[in-house]
């Protein structure tokens, strides 16, 4: 199954419902991504909003 990425919260996911924000509007249409382990110590994930660790896209099309 391709990886796609939610358009509200930017979480790659495999499925067709994010897990994160419940959302199902996702797109394959990415660029780039971000692997978060500690949001709380971040500052790349906290530029983002990546509140949970986790694959992130840094570009939506």
């Amino acid at each position: 199954m391709a990886e796609k990425a939610c358009r509200r919260c930017r979480l790659i996911v495999n499925g067709d419902v994010c897990p994160l924000c419940k959302d199902s509007e996702l797109t394959k249409s990415f660029e780039g991504y971000i692997l978060v382990v500690n949001p709380e110590g971040s500052e790349v994930a906290n530029a983002i909003g990546a509140l949970t660790p986790g694959k992130y896209a840094l570009k939506i099309k």
